[in-house]
């Protein structure tokens, strides 16, 4: 009997960085553990040893980390099983569900030659699989290498039937499935039996992965029936494509499709995992912001579509990297969560940057605070906040080129007007929003403009960007004695680009 208990596991390949459709992967079976109040095992399957990497382990291992996503058991490494993998193939020879193939590659090939020409799927024929034991001792003793295959029953109109959770009841008739490999000639145990003897160990009872590993399903299925080992649930996640409707994959898209490019880029671990979990999986309402409780409570294998889900890789858009959809969720919470929550990311990425200052943690912390809380309306990205928000951190940041254009170099009289409004700004006692806010209309009525012109050339001169949150809280929190020094320098900007 099959524990009643929740447990599901991922189980990645370590032959490269953490895939976004890894990733995916991790978080459904995470919610759906943490949903059903099971247990959540990470196994790494790095039996491929020309192309698992230490690195690559550690890069998958920090990118759930990263995310939030937390295991139950591991990370266990199937490569620490081999023997248990190679005793159950010969369990199954010994009672005479598998069997020694000794064809050599050439006889191989000429089969396969001869089932293209039958136009069938079966490119093995069997030839091996009757012999008698003195038939497979006298190979064995003229050391000829062998393979072991699994005996797939020849029922008559038989087949391997099982039920989807997402894509229904599935049939693949025995007849179209030959007696596959299961141990390779260099006695190393193939994937489809180390996948199925390590999910029978731990217990496994949902196997919840991407519609890819389908065509796999009726092989292992057939192991577990060999085995007599209780059968697993599935749950076949679709695909994610790009916008050309190409799978994403590592090979085709590149850093792109990793989860440490978003770590980078400046997404939130959670706006991370909420985008992942809507790629293929929907609420009735369609609902799109969720907590991490209120996202193990909504979720559920029903709620898996069919359809491919679509991943809007946006590389040579020069206002979106990538898909819009991220960037909305990671803007939201970056807007929304609480400030002490957001500040450990802010500085983190304002210490990368060398803009981090430890005052922000002591007499300068309700000025940082009030900063953050103030800029972060705007921003989509934690890397903003070091980019478009440099100016608040240092006196050494960029000017938008086509700002300056715009908004102070349109204007040859601002030349002058900038030192005249530094020189009222510095009678002021008081240097508030309000104060501030008075004066540059005034300056702007005595002068004959729209008051947009000053605000706009203030801006732009201040913090370097066309637009940003209400500019007259901007000026009393950059503060009076920064604020005239950069409006005097701003005169500069004609000189530098004459």
């Amino acid at each position: 009997m099959m524990n009643d208990r929740v447990v599901v596991r991922f189980a990645p390949s370590p032959t490269g960085y953490l895939h976004i459709g890894g990733a995916r992967t991790a978080i459904f079976n995470w919610l759906f553990a943490r949903k059903m109040g099971g247990k959540f095992i990470l196994r790494i399957e790095d039996t491929d040893i020309d192309r698992s990497t230490e690195e690559s382990i550690k890069g998958i291992i920090e990118g759930l980390q990263w995310l939030g996503i937390t295991w139950d058991e591991g990370p266990y490494f199937q490569s620490q099983f081999i023997k248990e993998h190679l005793a159950t193939a010969e369990r199954l020879l010994k009672e005479g569900k598998a069997y020694k193939c000794f064809c050599t590659k050439e006889e191989l090939e000429k089969k396969r030659e001869q089932a293209k020409k039958r136009k069938t799927s079966i490119l093995y024929d069997g030839a091996c699989r009757d012999l008698s034991p003195d038939d497979v001792l006298e190979r064995e003793r003229a050391g000829i290498p062998y393979t072991i295959r699994l005996k797939v029953p020849r029922d008559p109109g038989g087949a391997v039937r099982f039920h989807d959770i997402v894509y229904g009841d599935i049939e693949k008739k025995y007849e179209d499935i030959e007696d596959f490999i299961i141990v390779r000639s260099n006695k190393t145990p193939l994937y489809v039996l180390s996948n199925a003897v390590d999910d029978i160990r731990d217990g496994i009872t949902h196997i919840i992965r991407g519609q890819d590993g389908l065509a796999n399903t009726p092989k292992q299925i057939l192991i577990y029936q060999a085995l007599g080992a209780p059968m697993p649930k599935f749950a076949h996640m679709p695909l994610t494509l790009d916008p050309k409707r190409a799978k994403i994959s590592k090979r085709r898209h590149g850093e792109i499709v990793s989860i440490q490019f978003y770590r980078e880029k400046g997404f939130l671990p959670w706006a991370m995992v909420n985008f992942l979990a809507l790629l293929g999986w929907s609420t009735p309402d369609s609902r799109q912001i969720f907590s991490k409780q209120e996202l193990i409570d909504a979720f559920s294998l029903e709620g898996i579509n069919r359809s491919n889900s679509i991943f809007d890789i946006r590389k040579n858009d020069p206002k979106f990297f990538t898909d819009p959809k991220a960037i909305s969720i990671n803007a939201h919470y970056i807007r929304t969560m609480p400030l002490d929550e957001l500040i450990p990311y802010v500085k983190e990425h304002l210490e990368k940057e060398g803009l981090w200052s430890d005052t922000y943690e002591r007499d300068k912390r309700e000025w940082f605070r009030k900063t953050i809380d103030l800029i972060r309306s705007r921003y989509h990205l934690l890397t903003d906040f070091v980019t478009l928000g440099r100016a608040y951190f240092s006196d050494d940041y960029p000017i938008d080129e086509k700002a300056l254009k715009k908004n102070i170099l349109k204007y040859p009289q601002l030349q002058k007007w900038f030192d005249e409004l530094g020189e009222r700004l510095e009678q002021t006692d008081e240097f508030s929003a309000h104060e501030v806010e008075k004066i540059i209309r005034d300056f702007a009525d005595e002068k004959e403009v729209k008051v947009g012109v000053i605000t706009n050339a203030i801006r732009t001169a201040i913090t370097g960007q066309a637009v940003g949150p209400g500019l007259f809280d901007v000026l009393e929190l950059i503060g009076k004695q920064r604020v005239i020094k950069r409006i005097k320098k701003a005169k500069d900007l004609f000189l530098e680009h004459k």
